[in-house]
């Protein structure tokens, strides 16, 4: 049996990673074809995505062969399933993004479909069973405007319904003109607010002497009009479509009370009900208006170099490899390296970094398109990001569509689509509720058969009960919760992926983490100088440089860059006749001396005992020492070291203040270098000598340890012990499409310091959602009882109820404003 890997966006172009729905489609289709007898995914590592191995019989099947029927399936899947991430406007509050799912779930061949408040709709069809425009057109009947050109969530679709999403988009827009009433947007406001000023102008007037009893009640009338004009067509609409909802539960209230005489309450609930209404619209857009500021963030257009000077282009016609210049304090077009000058950018709109970045020129112009995103992050530059006094000109890598703020973007908008754990609960406890509610108040309206009371005061008990039992502050509890968290945090460059990360990290009590990259700079560094005979830290330095400038290797060049750094100013010799020893050290010729240069291995430990014992001191605290020889002479060590981040050990302090209790280092370095870097940075646990295989092992026994586990990494190398962990958190993510897609949070600026500030975001976030259930399903607990026994009103009802609501957003809006 044979075994081949595949990238599965060689297969599956446009899949953003191996968690997606149609790699299980393609997984299942081909395993157990004629020669396939298995097939599974291998996570990404390095800057490779995932990959699809398959397991075949090189008897029966070719390799050309399975790489042709892979790719034919692939085709096959993309073709069929569509990926529709649609951005509407018209979604005036939660409740109604239910009416919307079930309305989508009837059309035959919707095989999922999540909308959220903030108008995002994400919808998989089977497109032999569905067509994209039919989802278009019924989203358009239900008043909804399409406000973009529709996109294929992870590309699974043809061109040309792309077309057809621009046409719908024009067409939606002008129907939405309509749709909005005469105020525009604001019109249920309005009427709120009209609403409200009729019931008090004729409440102050029926106490009038002179005035007759007709004004007031025509002033009532004009109330329950405006009050109730959206209450009413949203019933009407979920009767329609045979569903009770909370509008009309409100509605029978209301001309409940009417029917009784009593205007004013009636009146009342539907001021107080449809105030809360558009409050809440108000609060859901605010939190969309956030998110989409992030959209805003790139510029339209953007200075095309070319052969007699330079021209302005729309960013969307941007190739990978052309050259666009960046002026002085404006917005960088694309992603891509900088290729002449140098400048500061302020990067804060995509990493959340306070603090400017230089930014250098990369030597060679003529670089590999391809192979660029591995290149250090001092050439490149980010789509969005805002240059600083110079003028810089850049090879563009990504296209518009592609760039690390356009993924950014949509993966936000996927995550407004997500729903949480605990709005998963809250959606099925309605469910069971409402009717419950129907079915109560139904029978309150006989009690006056086996009670000593009229049918009048038995129907008002009940429509008490009706308002009081009414859930309409646990409806929005929890999405406005996450969605002002997930847009807090896209703000300070933390990407987190739906309601049930955000839940999650917020409960956690125990942190994994990669030490290179992640807890250090990931690229060693000269750490110490030491002289063994009568030579300056200078003159050894020298030596060590001249030898070291003819290698490639990663150390030799950290020695070079930081020597020549502090040599500065002097004159570094020139060696000659360089030999490199495998995995032990380098041979070469200065002035007549040969000098050898490397680990103790080189000299097959025969060092004298004083210099084996400073190599091992020195390797005890992290660092990776050089011997350095001269014709027969020991005459000096260097040590290098993959040192801490600057800001790791504050970093791990601010998240033991947090809450996280126990945090562990993973590494695939000796145990001495772990326990160093942990006793410098303030982990408690260090694990060396880690394969990625024994990453995942640790990874599953710290969940049965904790329970709840994140696992922190650059995303790129650390994909199996992530996948395996409660939450996967990225360092660096920026321009990395690997990270952005393995992770759960991605943290888009290489700085650990933002770890502290997500958890606490999301720490908030869940003390905030328990706040809102508290007071949502208290007030329902307490006013439930309260109406029946009598002891309040329609009126008080009325109050508590659409006071718990307003609670409930305000309280979740906070999170907008959230410090670190």
């Amino acid at each position: 049996m044979e075994k081949l890997t595949i990238n599965i966006d060689l297969v599956l172009p446009g899949v953003p990673s191996e968690k997606d729905a149609c790699v299980e489609r393609i997984i299942h289709a081909l395993t157990g074809r004629q020669g396939i007898e298995k097939v599974h995914i291998v996570p990404g590592s390095g800057e490779n995505k995932a990959q699809l191995c398959f397991h075949y019989n090189p008897a029966i099947i070719t390799v050309d062969r399975v790489e042709k029927m892979a790719q034919q399936a692939g085709a096959e899947i993309l073709d069929r399933y569509h990926h529709l991430l649609i951005p509407v406007k018209g979604i005036r509050h939660q409740r109604q993004t239910r009416l919307l799912e079930a309305a989508i779930r009837k059309l035959r061949g919707v095989l999922s479909v999540s909308v959220s408040a903030a108008g995002m709709v994400f919808v998989e069809t089977d497109a032999t069973e569905l067509h994209d425009e039919t989802v278009y057109d019924l989203l358009r009947k239900e008043g909804l405007t399409i406000t973009a050109v529709p996109t294929k969530a992870h590309d699974h679709a043809h061109d040309h319904d792309h077309e057809h999403g621009e046409e719908h988009h024009h067409e939606g827009h002008d129907h939405n003109h309509q749709h909005g009433g005469i105020f525009g947007e604001r019109t249920e406001l309005i009427f709120s607010l009209l609403c409200g000023a009729m019931l008090g102008i004729g409440f102050g007037l029926s106490f009038l002497p002179g005035i007759p009893t007709i004004v007031p009640f025509i002033l009532y009338i004009a109330a329950y009009f405006f009050g109730g004009f959206f209450t009413a067509t949203e019933a009407v609409q979920t009767i329609r479509k045979g569903g009770f909802e909370i509008d009309f539960l409100m509605l029978v209230a209301a001309i409940g009370a009417a029917i009784l005489g009593n205007w004013v309450e009636g009146a009342l609930l539907l001021f107080l009900f449809s105030l809360g209404h558009a409050l809440e619209h108000f609060a859901m857009e605010k939190a969309r208006k956030s998110i989409a500021a992030l959209t805003a963030l790139a510029p339209k257009t953007a200075f095309l170099k070319t052969g007699d000077g330079m021209k302005e282009v729309d960013i969307t016609s941007l190739n990978k490899g052309d050259v666009i210049i960046i002026k002085p304090n404006t917005k960088i077009a694309a992603d891509g390296i900088i290729i002449k000058g140098s400048s500061s950018i302020n990067q804060a709109p995509i990493t959340g970094e306070s603090i400017p970045v230089d930014k250098h020129a990369y030597e060679q112009v003529d670089f590999n398109i391809e192979t660029a995103a591995q290149l250090d992050d001092q050439y490149k530059v980010y789509a969005g990001t805002i240059n600083g006094n110079d003028s810089i000109e850049v090879r563009v890598i990504k296209e518009a569509k592609d760039s690390t703020l356009s993924r950014l973007v949509q993966m936000v908008n996927e995550a407004q689509t997500q729903k949480s754990p605990t709005q998963q609960f809250t959606d099925k406890f309605e469910r069971i509720f409402v009717p419950f509610v129907l079915v109560l108040v139904t029978l309150l309206c006989f009690v006056f058969l086996v009670r000593d009371e009229t049918f009048n005061e038995s129907f008002y008990r009940a429509m008490s009960v009706l308002v009081a039992a009414s859930p309409c502050a646990l409806a929005i509890s929890t999405p406005s919760a996450v969605l002002s968290g997930v847009a807090r945090a896209a703000r300070m460059g933390v990407l987190i992926k739906g309601g049930r990360p955000l839940e999650d990290l917020g409960s956690l009590k125990a942190l994994a983490f990669d030490k290179t990259g992640t807890l250090t700079e990931g690229k060693p560094k000269l750490t110490q100088i030491v002289p063994l005979i009568n030579l300056t830290e200078e003159e050894l330095l020298k030596i060590v440089v001249a030898v070291e400038a003819l290698s490639d290797h990663p150390i030799a060049k950290a020695i070079v860059r930081d020597g020549r750094t502090r040599l500065a100013g002097t004159n570094i010799p020139v060696a000659h006749n360089m030999e490199a020893v495998l995995g032990k050290g380098i041979k070469a010729t200065l002035n007549n001396d040969t000098i050898m240069i490397g680990n103790l291995a080189l000299f097959n430990q025969t060092a004298p005992g004083d210099v084996q014992t400073q190599v091992k001191a020195l390797e005890k605290s992290g660092n990776t020492t050089m011997v350095v020889l001269r014709n027969e002479e020991y005459i000096g060590i260097i040590a290098v070291m993959d040192t801490p981040r600057k800001e790791a050990k504050a970093a791990i302090a601010a998240l033991q203040q947090v809450g996280i209790q126990k945090m562990v280092m993973l590494t695939g370095d000796n145990q001495q270098v772990a326990e160093a870097v942990a006793a410098e940075t303030g982990i408690q646990v260090a694990m060396g000598g880690l394969l990625p295989a024994d990453k995942v092992s640790a990874i599953q026994q710290l969940m049965k340890e904790e329970q709840k586990v994140a696992m922190v990494g650059d995303g790129v190398n650390d994909a199996p012990a992530m996948a395996n962990s409660t939450v996967g958190i990225a360092m660096g993510a920026a321009g990395s499409d690997v990270a952005l897609e393995t992770a759960d949070i991605a943290l888009m600026g290489d700085n650990l310091s933002l770890l502290p500030f997500a958890i606490g975001l999301s720490r908030q976030a869940k003390k905030i959602i328990k706040q809102n259930l508290v007071i949502s399903l208290g007030v329902v607990a307490l006013l439930i009882p309260c109406t029946i026994f009598g002891i309040a009103t329609i009126g008080p009802a009325v109050i508590a109820h659409e006071g718990s609501t307003l609670i409930v957003v305000f309280n979740a809006l906070r999170l907008l404003a959230y410090k670190r």
